[in-house]
């Protein structure tokens, strides 16, 4: 299989107590043969860097110390700021992914076949193998009603099954409403017009609106399952689940009551905070 050639993409990771797994990261695209990528790594006040300085220098990254944490899409906003204007593209992903050969120039060569795609995505397995559902349609309120009630003691419920798009990851490119910002290859123009990643989510949901903002500007969003990467998990967030329950929770009612924010929308709204209540109680108990 011949893998094609690179253009001009910036690597971002945003990091936060996350050495172990940047080692891994940075490896993986060395391993691919893209020693000259430009790849920043911006950091969200980390306890110690120690790790991830010597990972840096190992690999010639470039590192932002910022003095607070501004959350993922903060993080990433200020990666851009120091990238300058000459990227192509903008490889957005956690420093808990590793990739599979080819994985990279797979997504810039699908980015050059469908130029009106903004977001490029691709197929994002887990540590034991199996798909992560990473491309899904935009959240409804009743898609969103249903899992938040049911998700957990009823998995296999119509709705969250929906939410999860789940019968929908075979071989074959298609669109999808948003992709997960675990990995997302972006098209500098797309992300400029829109304005990049919303601050107001501090982490969780801050890729939904970005997909629904590129839809909105009238980008695609690209499910590229050429490429594949491996996602072991939310590693940095392990020792504060319930705090990242409620703030999954709290960004789910903020994306879901700003496109659902009509007057005659007031019940809705209402029996959604109701139910993400009740089910960030269930999580976090």
């Amino acid at each position: 299989m011949i893998v094609p050639s690179l253009p001009n993409v910036v690597v971002i990771t945003v990091t936060y107590n996350s050495g172990v797994a940047l080692t891994a990261f940075l490896d993986s695209l060395s391993n691919n043969g893209l020693e000259s990528l430009e790849v920043i790594v911006v950091d969200n006040a980390s306890s110690d860097l120690t790790v991830e300085r010597a990972a840096i220098v190992q690999y010639g990254a470039k590192l932002i110390e910022l003095s607070d944490n501004r959350g993922y899409g903060g993080g990433i906003a200020a990666g851009v700021a120091a990238a300058g204007k000459d990227a192509d593209f903008l490889l957005i992903a956690n420093p808990d992914v590793t990739f599979s050969t080819g994985a990279v120039r797979w997504l810039t060569k699908a980015a050059m076949e469908v130029p009106e795609a903004g977001s490029l995505g691709p197929r994002i397995l887990d540590a034991n193998g199996g798909i992560y559902p990473s491309a899904r349609d935009l959240p409804s309120l009743r898609t969103g009603v249903g899992h938040a009630l049911f998700g957990r003691v009823w998995p296999t419920n119509p709705w969250s099954r929906s939410y999860r798009a789940e019968q929908h990851y075979g071989p074959e490119r298609r669109d999808a409403g948003w992709l997960s910002g675990a990995c997302l290859l972006l098209r500098r123009t797309a992300y400029d017009a829109i304005g990049g990643f919303d601050p107001s989510y501090f982490m969780y949901f801050e890729d939904v609106d970005l997909g629904a903002r590129l839809s909105a500007a009238g980008w695609r969003n690209v499910y590229v399952p050429e490429a594949e990467v491996v996602h072991t998990g939310a590693h940095s967030t392990s020792r504060s689940a319930k705090q990242m329950e409620r703030v999954h929770h709290d960004s789910a009612y903020l994306y879901l009551s700003r496109r659902y924010s009509a007057w005659y929308q007031t019940p809705a709204r209402l029996i959604l905070r109701l139910a993400l209540a009740s089910r960030r109680w269930w999580m976090t108990r």
